[in-house]
C-alpha cells in the first residue's frame, strides 16, 4: 500500500470514527452521552463569552438564557413549539446517521427533503375523494417514496461509477431546488390566482391532525411525532437486530471485511442510500402536511443541513440523533423567545450550534477541558 493510499485510509477511518462510532466496547456509552453534553455545556460558555465581548451585560445574558429555557419548554405552546421543530430534524437526521453507518455521507438531505415534501404537496390536491384514512397515509408514502429514487440516484452512482456520494448528492439538493422553483409555476400545480410560486393549498383529508387543538388551535404540535418515535424505534431495529442493518454496519466499519462475508456492496450502498432518502423525504412531507399546508420556495427552510449537525451530534445513534434533535429544536424554539425578552440576536442561536458541533467534532479537547467527566476508576481503585 502507498502511502498516499494509508493516509487516505487513515482520514476516512477518522471521519468514520466520528460520525458513526462503535458503541459496543467498554465505556463507549458513556461517552456516547458525555461528549455531547459536555459539548452542549461549553457551547453555551462560549456563547455568554461571545456576549460578554460584545458589550452585553451578565444581567442581559442571564435573561437571554432564562428566556431561552422559557422559550423551549417553559409553558405548552413552548413544548409545542419545541416538538415541532423535532420532528423534521429527527427524521432527517435518522436518515443521515442510518447513511454514516454504512460509510456513506448523505448530504443531500435537504434536497430529498424538497422532492419528498414537494411530491407529498401534489399528492395531497391531485388525489381527491378518498377519506382521510387512506388519503393521508398514500400522501406520507408518496413523499417517502420519491424521497428514496432520489437518494438512491446518489447510490447508484456510488456503486456503479465510484462517484463520490457527497459531491453527487450536493449536486442532487442544487437540482432540487431549480425543480422545486419550475414546477411551482406550472398551472397544475400553482395555485390559482397566484403570480409567485406556490403550490395550492393542502387538502383537508391529507393533513396531519393536530394533537393539542381542544387546549388551544394555535398549538401546532402534530401527529408527526408519532411518525417520528416510530421511525426511531425502526431504524434502531433495522441497525442492530436485522441483517440488513448488520451489512450496513459492517460495510461502514470494515468494507473489506464486508466483501470477504460475502455482502454484495453495490446493493448495500444503493439500498442505504434509498432508505435514507427515504426518511428525508417523510420528513419533508411531514413538514407539508403538517406545518406549512402547501409548497413554497425555500419551505424545507435547512433542516436537511441542520440533520447532519444532529446526525453528528447524536453519534450516528437513533437514540442519540432523538435527544439531539430535542436539543435543536429546543434552541430553535428558545432562541425566538430569547429575542423578543432580551434583544439578543437569533443569529447567536447558530453561532451555539456550531460551536456544538465543533466541541463534538474534538472530543479529545473536550475530555481535556472537562477531565472530570471522563475519569475513570484506575486498577489500583478497582483492587482497592
Amino acid at each position: 500500500m502507498s502511502q498516499t493510499e494509508h493516509k487516505s485510509d487513515t482520514t476516512r477511518d477518522a471521519v468514520r470514527a466520528l460520525m458513526a462510532p462503535p458503541i459496543d466496547r467498554d465505556g463507549a456509552w458513556r461517552e456516547l452521552f458525555m461528549v455531547p453534553l459536555a459539548a452542549v455545556m461549553l457551547a453555551l460558555l462560549f456563547g455568554a463569552l461571545i456576549m460578554m465581548a460584545t458589550s452585553v451585560s451578565p444581567a442581559t445574558i442571564l435573561q437571554s438564557f432564562i428566556a431561552m429555557a422559557r422559550g423551549s419548554v417553559g409553558s405548552l405552546h413552548a413544548i409545542s413549539e419545541t416538538l415541532t421543530a423535532t420532528i423534521p430534524l429527527v427524521l432527517a437526521g435518522l436518515g443521515i446517521g442510518l447513511a454514516f453507518r454504512a460509510g456513506l455521507f448523505n448530504i443531500g438531505a435537504e434536497g430529498q427533503m424538497v422532492v419528498g415534501g414537494l411530491a407529498a404537496a401534489v399528492a395531497s390536491f391531485s388525489l381527491t375523494g378518498l377519506p382521510s384514512i387512506i388519503h393521508l397515509p398514500l400522501v406520507l408514502m408518496v413523499g417517502l417514496a420519491v424521497g428514496a429514487l432520489y437518494a438512491a440516484i446518489a447510490g447508484f452512482l456510488r456503486a456503479t461509477t465510484g462517484a463520490h456520494e457527497v459531491i453527487s448528492t450536493i449536486m442532487l439538493n442544487l437540482i432540487s431546488f431549480r425543480l422545486l422553483d419550475y414546477f411551482l409555476r406550472q398551472p397544475f400545480i400553482q395555485k390559482e390566482g397566484r403570480s409567485d410560486p406556490i403550490s395550492k393549498a393542502v387538502l383537508e383529508s391529507a393533513e396531519l391532525p393536530r394533537l393539542l387543538s381542544f387546549f388551544d388551535g394555535n398549538l401546532r404540535l402534530h401527529a408527526g411525532l408519532f411518525i417520528m418515535l416510530a421511525a426511531v424505534l425502526l431504524v434502531y431495529w433495522l441497525l442492530y437486530r436485522s441483517k440488513l442493518g448488520f451489512a450496513f454496519r459492517i460495510s461502514g466499519e470494515n468494507p473489506q471485511a464486508a466483501r470477504y462475508a460475502g455482502i454484495r456492496s453495490g446493493l448495500t450502498i444503493i439500498l442505504a442510500m434509498a432508505i435514507a432518502g427515504a426518511l428525508a423525504g417523510l420528513a419533508g412531507a411531514t413538514q407539508i402536511t403538517g406545518v406549512l399546508g402547501r409548497a413554497s420556495p425555500g419551505f424545507s427552510a435547512g433542516i436537511g443541513f441542520d440533520a447532519i449537525a444532529v446526525a453528528l451530534l447524536g453519534r450516528s445513534h437513533p437514540v442519540g440523533i432523538l435527544l439531539a434533535g430535542l436539543l435543536f429544536g429546543a434552541l430553535e424554539a428558545g432562541g425566538r423567545q430569547m429575542q423578543v425578552d432580551a434583544g439578543v440576536s437569533i443569529d447567536l442561536i447558530s453561532i451555539i450550534q456550531a460551536l456544538i458541533i465543533i466541541f463534538v467534532a474534538a472530543p479529545l479537547l473536550v475530555k481535556r477541558i472537562l477531565p472530570p467527566l471522563f475519569r475513570t476508576k484506575s486498577v489500583n481503585e478497582d483492587a482497592s
